[in-house]
């Protein structure tokens, strides 16, 4: 007998634009600059649009047309609370998200640290669920690192960092060697150019506060 398909909830990490103002080609041109800059992380990645502070002004069509040909996939918005706004982003084909406050009371349980002894090649992806990792050999340029926790790599960091996927501010990145292509803490991320050349090949740390990267040698 075949197994039906279920319908079971779950929790995802989406980035989420937040729009100052209903300019949806200033909106749609930054999302394409950034997936110029790093279309391993960015392209064809599902995005949420908040609209609480954008006005009540919006072509959510043209909002919608313009994420998609910028490389992105909406999924919906948040932030409205305005009946007749949610009805025409609805008609545009957008879902009406509600602020996941109840995410947060049931925040996931930190499990073992997931510890990785051999290099992780160009290509390959390690997502450590719920837990920190511990890459104790090279990441090559290419190559992926995702953690809930914070993520450690005692070899050469070449490819990108994610940590704190789940939404955990306090995560940390900790390297020996950071030559990497990205890096983010919570959805902050940074490019290679924006790490300066002092910090490059050393072993340093990175936090988040205030939402902004913070970088400092790593010292013993």
């Amino acid at each position: 007998m075949t197994k039906q398909a279920e319908l079971k909830g779950s929790t995802f990490t989406l980035s989420a634009l937040h729009l100052s103002n209903d300019d949806i080609q200033q909106a749609t041109a930054h999302l394409k600059e950034k997936v110029d800059q790093a279309p391993n992380f960015f392209a064809a990645a599902p995005i949420v649009i908040d609209i609480s502070n954008a006005g009540t002004n919006i072509d959510f069509k043209q909002l919608k047309a313009g994420i998609t040909e910028a490389g992105m996939i909406p999924v919906g918005i948040s932030g409205c609370k305005d009946t007749k706004m949610q009805r025409l982003a609805k008609e545009a084909g957008l879902a009406v998200m509600n602020a996941a406050k109840h995410v947060k009371a049931n925040a996931p349980v930190m499990e073992p640290t997931r510890v990785i002894r051999t290099p992780v090649r160009s290509g390959q992806q390690i997502y450590a669920k719920n837990c920190d990792l511990v890459v104790m050999s090279n990441v090559s340029a290419g190559a992926e690192i995702i953690a809930d926790g914070c993520i450690h790599v005692y070899g050469v960091l070449r490819g990108r960092a994610i940590a704190g996927a789940n939404g955990q501010k306090q995560a940390r990145i900790f390297c020996r060697n950071l030559q990497p292509e990205l890096v983010s803490i919570d959805g902050n991320f940074w490019l290679s150019d924006k790490i300066e050349e002092k910090f490059w090949g050393k072993g340093v740390v990175i936090s988040l506060t205030e939402n902004n990267l913070n970088i400092e040698p790593l010292a013993l």
